[in-house]
């Protein structure tokens, strides 16, 4: 038995026994060994919310308190009796690809506001199918109605069996017999009812029907090293965090490779003893969740072969075919707008040739001066080849000017973050939040970098150097940073306008360009 904690959010309608199917599942787990807590939260009348039952187990060795309440991003099992409301779960953050594993009905009892309708006010049960399975990490997903017209049970013996065919919990069938038979609650039925859950969720896992979500971090956790790093973590970090410290293993992973992602986790050790020196505990480790997050973003900072990355995969021109609704016969063309300056080739080139070659642009005003405009089309070979190689340009980049500069910069704010933390919680999170201003290349980089420097001069370093808690003073400089004209990343009357970073068009067989190629 994994001495991790598990979380599992159960959703179900008024009178379908999910107060019940918490009893069961609490009862089995206490058999089996572990740590229960369980909560509820009453929904309302009419279906317009379910009835919500949080279940957070581990194993009697660990120590760490249970919660009482589910944290978005942080649900391993999600149980839902009806379709819609799985995408209720959804839509609030309980179910996610990287952990969830989602067991729902697939059949519908219409909510108050579908049939409130005029017209048609259904929800297009195939849309919320296909987000069930991109959502999830894996996805059960059945006619439960059907099989409880069959048995004559309650859906929550169903939803039992299914649970139990999953794997999510190292239970044994046989516990749960037990446990629905010591209930003496319809126990005949409830047995039917639960093995004809079991059986047709063991059916589709062998035939492989249950979903799992085909994204990069998927394929990346399919690799024996990454997931060997990923269990040291879970070994070392409390539950709250692993959801934040998976991502940006997983990103730094994807961008650069397994060593840098192991620098960022060797990074955060110092910062998890620290979270739980100040009381980090008894905030669900609030501090290293943030400095997780930011720290991944830091790390993966924007460069040019990160854009020729990103733009050279083939999920992206996929999408792009999917956004404008282009047939696979279509002919599609897509030109990329791309405007390197002397900063982007630089940050390639080793500290003691780019540092002198920027210093004299930055004396002299001509930063911007350099920038030449290039219009490539991606979708012929020779731009999608050229985008191509400068994306392999990653190998050199630890080797550049850029990446040093970046790493000292990162060491600096992990420092003030110790020192700030130490002074009060409040105050080392906000430290935390200055890593929001630095984003982006070229000018809205320079822009985020000053702000952010000069804040560190006359409101961190200050403060920390007086044990005086500006935390209220640094938010408000945070905030004007952000949103005030004048040293901003992004200008108030600019703040919401989309940037538009290629042009794709579909392309008619009679077109100039297409007689011509």
């Amino acid at each position: 038995m994994s001495s991790q904690q598990v979380s599992i959010l159960i959703a179900a309608l008024g009178g379908e026994g999910g107060g019940v199917l918490t009893d069961w599942l609490g009862d089995a787990a206490r058999k089996a060994g572990y740590r229960v807590q369980c909560t509820s939260i009453p929904g309302v009348a009419q279906r317009t919310g379910a009835t919500t039952y949080y279940i957070e187990l581990a194993d009697l060795k660990s120590t760490n308190p249970l919660a009482l309440t589910p944290m978005p991003g942080m649900v391993d099992l999600m149980i839902a009796s009806e379709l819609l409301e799985s995408a209720r779960a959804m839509q609030n953050g309980y179910v996610t690809p990287n952990r969830t594993t989602l067991i729902t009905s697939s059949h519908r009892v219409y909510a108050t506001s579908e049939k409130s309708m005029m017209g048609d006010g259904r929800f297009d049960r195939d849309r919320l199918r296909e987000a069930v399975l991109k959502m999830s990490q894996k996805a059960v997903l059945f006619d439960m109605d059907k099989l409880v017209q069959e048995s004559k049970s309650g859906i929550s013996s169903v939803m039992l069996g299914a649970v139990a065919a999953s794997g999510v919990l190292k239970i044994t069938r046989e516990i749960y017999e037990e446990i629905i038979k010591e209930s003496g609650i319809a126990v005949q039925a409830n047995l039917k009812g639960f093995a004809l859950g079991y059986e047709l969720t063991n059916k589709m896992n062998a035939s492989d029907h249950i979903q799992e979500s085909r994204t990069t971090h998927k394929i990346l956790k399919s690799s024996k090293s990454v997931q060997q790093l990923l269990d040291v973590m879970k070994s070392k970090f409390p539950n709250e965090t692993h959801f934040y410290v998976e991502q940006g293993i997983l990103r730094l992973v994807d961008y650069q490779n397994l060593n840098y992602a192991k620098q960022y986790v060797e990074r955060l050790e110092p910062i998890l003893e620290l979270d739980k020196q100040v009381g980090g505990i008894h905030q669900g480790y609030k501090l290293l969740c943030e400095t997780a997050r930011h720290l991944a973003l830091r790390m993966s900072f924007e460069d040019l072969a990160r854009v020729a990355d990103l733009k050279s995969r083939k999920t992206r021109f996929a999408r792009i075919r999917k956004d404008l609704d282009a047939k696979d016969h279509e002919p599609l063309v897509v030109t990329e707008y791309l405007k390197p300056g002397l900063e982007e080739f630089c940050g390639f080139m080793p500290a003691a040739i780019a540092g002198p070659i920027l210093q004299w642009a930055e004396r002299n005003e001509k930063l911007n001066s350099f920038n030449v405009g290039i219009y490539l089309k991606t979708s012929r070979l020779h731009g999608f080849l050229l985008l191509w190689l400068v994306a392999k340009m990653r190998v050199l980049r630890k080797s550049g000017h850029r990446f040093k500069m970046e790493q000292e910069n990162i060491n600096r704010w992990l420092h003030i973050i110790e020192s700030a933390a130490q002074i009060s919680y409040s105050f080392g999170l906000q430290v935390v939040e200055c890593a929001s201003m630095i984003k982006g290349y070229s000018g809205t980089y320079r822009r985020g970098l000053k702000d952010f420097n000069r804040i560190i001069q006359e409101i961190i370093e200050p403060a920390i150097a007086r044990q005086d808690d500006a935390s209220e003073k640094l938010a408000l400089a945070i905030k004007g940073s952000l949103t005030h004209s004048g040293s901003t990343i992004v200008p108030k009357d600019e703040e919401f306008k989309p940037i538009k970073f290629f042009r794709a068009k579909k392309l008619s067989s009679t077109d100039e360009s297409i007689q011509n190629s």
